[in-house]
């Protein structure tokens, strides 16, 4: 090969060398622009793990059997106690349950806290949907208040028909509830009880 053809290969080695480049950098640039946006993809399609949101439970059950586990953590600046009232529930998709996640602020000031939250693997997070949750809003507990929050949630039948979904036996819906910096929220949208009131309940 002449020196010639070596230095215009070489060249434009360096061109597109430069082009990835800058359309890596591009990209990188317009993920953080476009960081809102991005959320909201993930809420409407799943992507990442992103769970949805339901007004009505699904009119009628599916045929598949799977299992959701239930994960609880803390970040360290929030002195909670946080964990689920069961570990793992077995459902059929189109059936409505409820888990309850107790909760205890452990300080002896009011705190405040924002729930970060996803689903595992992935490509769940289209079919899970959430009627009730206490992570639609900041939560704020009172010194030493314990309290117990319910998430009501269904998988969506429409998962039977995904091949990517075809595998998978176990869903794991993840929670980690980080301090809020923010003024004082908005009512919750989501009930809560006190543990002192769920252990008045009579049981049925």
């Amino acid at each position: 090969m002449s020196s010639d053809a070596t230095q215009k290969q070489t060249r434009a080695r360096r061109k597109a060398a430069s082009f990835a480049v800058l359309g890596a950098a591009a990209m990188l640039a317009l993920s953080f622009a476009s960081a809102p946006l991005y959320r909201m993809f993930c809420a409407a399609t799943g992507f990442g793990g992103k769970t949805q949101v339901a007004k009505v439970a699904p009119a009628r059950m599916g045929e598949r059997t799977l299992t959701v586990r239930f994960d609880a953590n803390v970040a360290r600046d929030l002195p909670w106690r946080f964990e689920p009232e069961v570990a793992k529930l077995t459902l059929r998709t189109g059936q409505t349950a409820t888990v309850i996640y107790k909760v205890a602020n452990l300080s002896d000031h009011e705190t405040r806290g924002v729930a970060a939250y996803n689903v595992s693997p992935e490509q769940a997070g289209a079919y899970f949907d959430k009627l009730v949750c206490f992570c639609f809003q900041e939560q704020k507990l009172a010194a030493r208040e314990s309290a117990e929050w319910p998430v009501v949630f269904f998988l969506d039948p429409a998962l039977e028909s995904d091949a990517m979904m075809r595998r998978v036996e176990e869903v794991t819906l993840s929670y980690s509830f980080f301090a809020a910096k923010s003024a004082p929220p908005a009512a919750s949208a989501a009930p809560t009880r006190t543990m002192s009131e769920a252990a008045e309940k009579p049981k049925s």
